[in-house]
């Protein structure tokens, strides 16, 4: 593996190191669950101390672009949300991003996997988004119960859409909405206002299950233009949407 030698600052030959290791990724054109080379191959080729390498691949395994365990060799990671809900959430709380923008971009990307689940979705993908808009009107009075659904709801529609950037991406507004959804639906305090929200649920599941990808869209679109209203019902700044 030719590769230059990093020099500079503690921080900078970590830095080169995990640039190193990243770059080696793509030249050999490793797939998920391949196996790297171990901290020392790649100290003696970088003509770096163990303890740079050992830095790095910590580093790189936080990113969760590797993963490392003891008595094994490094392996590459698969795609994983977590990384990108660790930058949310740091950014909202340094104030950088609001909930709200997050969530409007979130909307963008909503509206778009409903189109593509009901263009793509298996009988058994559509069952299931079915059964969990079911699941939340049954659990109505549970709002425990309630949420998990809603939560689920919106993942399996991301499944369904067979993008799977798609599917890391709203996997990452988890622990947002985790503290989001419970709020809205507690702005919603009859059960008129209940139902409303069930419904449209409902009219994107079924939508989805009709394969009509422009039906499907105007659904979500519509739920998510009745979630801003209950976001400024709450008048809570630090809660998004649903």
């Amino acid at each position: 593996m030719a590769t230059a030698k990093p020099r500079g600052d503690g921080g900078s030959l970590v830095q080169t190191a995990m640039q190193a290791v990243t770059a080696y990724i793509r030249t050999e054109k490793l797939k998920v669950g391949d196996t790297l080379p171990g901290e020392a191959h790649f100290a003696e080729q970088l003509d770096v101390s163990r303890a740079v390498m050992r830095e790095a691949f910590g580093a790189l395994a936080a990113l969760k672009l590797i993963d490392v365990g003891n008595g094994r060799k490094p392996r590459v990671a698969a795609l994983d949300g977590a990384a990108i809900a660790a930058s949310l959430d740091h950014a909202v709380s340094t104030a950088q991003i609001t909930v709200a923008e997050i969530w409007d971009v979130r909307r963008t990307i909503e509206v778009r996997t409903a189109a593509l689940a009901a263009a793509s979705r298996t009988e058994e993908q559509a069952a299931q988004i079915v059964a969990l808009a079911e699941a939340m009107a049954l659990d109505r009075d549970d709002l425990a119960q309630r949420t998990r659904h809603d939560i689920a709801f919106h993942k399996a529609i991301a499944q369904a859409s067979r993008n799977a950037l798609f599917v890391q991406i709203v996997d990452s507004f988890g622990p947002l909405m985790e503290v989001a959804v419970p709020t809205a639906w507690r702005t919603r305090t009859t059960r008129k206002q209940q139902q409303v929200m069930i419904d449209q649920h409902m009219a994107v599941a079924l939508a989805i299950k009709a394969r009509d990808p422009a039906l499907a869209a105007t659904a979500m679109s519509a739920h998510f233009d009745a979630s801003v209203g209950d976001l400024l019902k709450a008048q809570a700044p630090d809660v998004a949407p649903r």
